[in-house]
This record gives structure tokens, sequence and C-alpha cells, in this order.
């Protein structure tokens, strides 16, 4: 119970902290990653999913969780109410702003109440879900820059998909069998069964095509997914699968990932590697790093710089940067340069 008390706690001092700004510049609707014309259903199971994905109790010490997961809930606040909701979806955040100013219906979701209806137990709401049939998930291999897994970024990605469209026409849905005891003479019964459907509007598939924009995190990692729920193969009469972008990093030039650590070459001469050298190489967000150095380098030597490497993903710190030194010899030397050689070295 303690442990409760202190959860719900911390979760009302973060919307509180960030319910202002934590969502400039991205929409309600990006926050919980459905469509504007999601409906209300949608907008709960996709609440569901993130606010228990990024709770505290999951993310004990990860600022960066605990803010989506108060992003989450400022979103889910608005969207779930209808009256908020179409204000929202013609004048933006202002006019929230000027609604409750305004005497506006509100204080808001009541924050205990969204922790006893989704996180309370009970309800045996998720039981319920399980039990409507879903369409396919699509999953999308996605290769994000190294650039955009180290700042941060979005991509923009063209998706073609079946809608459920409205067809001439009847059809039988909800199809069930139904048992039935018919008497047969005194004392005697038959059990029955038989088939009921029920009759719907028709429906048929069209093909619509679209941009998803799809944002990359810094530090995610390879095999890592961003979800937009129900936004997969849809199915009738059930619920449509998700569609699943899952992140590949791809190849660059200077720079090679390993987990949270980055991997580079860099050639020197040969005098540079006796005498020592003042080099800088640019990083991803294009900052210098200074590898110099003062002493003999070796060969294939590795020098670690830390804290140099990639964000480690809903944290603050960052791996390190290895760079390994390639030394190039000179392909011949004059009868001259090998005395003068000898003399110094040997």
């Amino acid at each position: 119970m303690a442990r409760q008390s202190s959860t719900r706690l911390m979760f009302l001092c973060y919307v509180l902290s960030f319910a202002v700004s934590a969502l400039a510049g991205k929409s309600y609707y990006d926050v919980l990653q459905i469509s504007k014309g999601a409906s209300d259903d949608q907008i709960k199971r996709a609440y569901r999913k993130l606010a228990l994905k990024y709770h505290p109790d999951k993310n004990q010490g990860n600022e960066e969780a605990n803010k989506r997961f108060a992003e989450i809930n400022n979103a889910y606040e608005v969207l779930s109410d209808r009256e908020k909701r179409n204000i929202y979806d013609r004048y933006g955040e202002e006019g929230l702003k000027q609604h409750a100013a305004g005497g506006g219906r509100g204080g808001g979701m009541n924050i205990q109440d969204i922790f006893s209806s989704f996180f309370g137990g009970g309800g045996g709401g998720e039981e319920e879900e399980d039990r409507v049939a879903k369409g396919d998930d699509v999953i999308v291999e996605l290769e994000a820059t190294l650039q955009d897994l180290y700042m941060g970024g979005t991509l923009k990605v063209w998706r073609e998909k079946n809608i459920l469209k409205p067809a001439p026409g009847k059809r039988r849905c909800n199809c069930r069998n139904e048992v039935y005891h018919r008497q047969i003479g005194p004392g005697m019964f038959q059990q029955m069964t038989e088939q009921v459907c029920e009759q719907c509007p028709n429906v048929k598939y069209e093909r619509e095509g679209y941009f998803v924009t799809v944002d990359i995190e810094k530090g995610m990692q390879d095999g890592e997914e961003v979800v937009f729920y129900e936004d997969g193969e849809p199915i009738i009469d059930g619920e449509a699968g998700d569609l699943k972008f899952r992140i590949r990093t791809a190849a660059h030039d200077l720079f090679k990932r390993e987990g949270n650590d980055l991997h580079t070459t860099v050639t020197i001469t040969l005098v540079q590697a006796l005498v020592g050298f003042e080099k800088t190489i640019k990083h991803l967000d294009e900052h210098l790093v200074d590898i110099s150095s003062k002493g003999v380098t070796k060969p294939k030597q590795v020098r670690k710089f830390k804290g140099e490497g990639m964000p480690v993903h809903f944290s603050s710190k960052k791996g390190d940067l290895y760079v390994s030194f390639e030394v190039l010899f000179p392909t011949s030397l004059t009868e001259d340069q090998k005395i003068k050689i000898k003399e110094i070295l040997g």
C-alpha cells in the first residue's frame, strides 16, 4: 500500500510538472500513437498499452520514462473527454487554455480514477480485449541514420493498407450457435443447435495510402519497435492489428555502433605515430572530439574516450567512443633516409 501511494504521488508530481510544456510541438494524437479519427475504444486501448509500458513501477529512477508517462496521461485526459477533444481539434492547446480560463468543465480527470481504472486490477478489461478478433500485425524494418539515433529525429514513411468502406447490401455477421431444447414427449426433451446470424451493412476493402510520422528516440537500439496501435491490417468485425516499425541502424561512413558504444578508425603518418600529433574528429552532432597525442602511438592501438558514445535510451548517460589508429608507413626510403633513421633510433 505504501509503495502504491508513493507511485501515485510521484505520478502526480510529473503530471503537474510536464502538463504545460511536455507536448510542445507534438500533438496529443502523436503521443498516443493514434490517428486523428481514432474511436473512443482505440484511444483507451492505446492509452492502456503505452501507460503500462511507461508505468513508474516498471521504470523506477528513469526520468525520461516518467516524463513520457506524464505526457501520455495528459494526452489521454484531453482525448478521452469529448468536449475537450472537440476544442483541441478546432483550436489546439490554446483553445483548451482559454476554455479552462473561462470556467469550462474541468479540473480534468481525477488522477486516482486513471490509476484505479487501468492499474488497480479487477474489471476483467484485458480478458474482454483478448477475445476480440484481431487483424494481422504489420512489421516494417526501418533504417534510421546514426545521426537520428544520436540526436533524435523523425522519419516520414509512406504507408498503404486496406481500409474498410461501406458497400451495397447486407451481410451475415456475428454468427453464433444457440442451443435450445424442444419437447418431443411427456418428460422428454431433445437438444437442438441453431446457427443465428445478424444482418449488418456490407463492407469492402479499399487500398489507401498516407504518410506516417515515426519518432526516432535518442539511443534506440536495433530491434526496438515504434508501435502504432490498430494501424495494421484491418479485419471485419474485429480489431485491426498493429503497425510496428522495427529499428535498424543504417551504415555510417565514419562510425560503427556496438550497443551504446561507437567505434572509428583514424589514419596517422609514421612521423605522427612517433612524435605525437594534434587532431580532432567531427562527431555526429558536429561537435569536435580532441584525439591528439603527445606520445608514441602504436599501429592498431585503441584509445577510449569516455562519454563520447551513443546516448543510452531513456537515460542521460552515454556510451564510449573507441578510436583505433592505423599508421601509414612510407612505401620506400632513400639510402640517406635509412642512414638518418638508424642514427636516430639505433
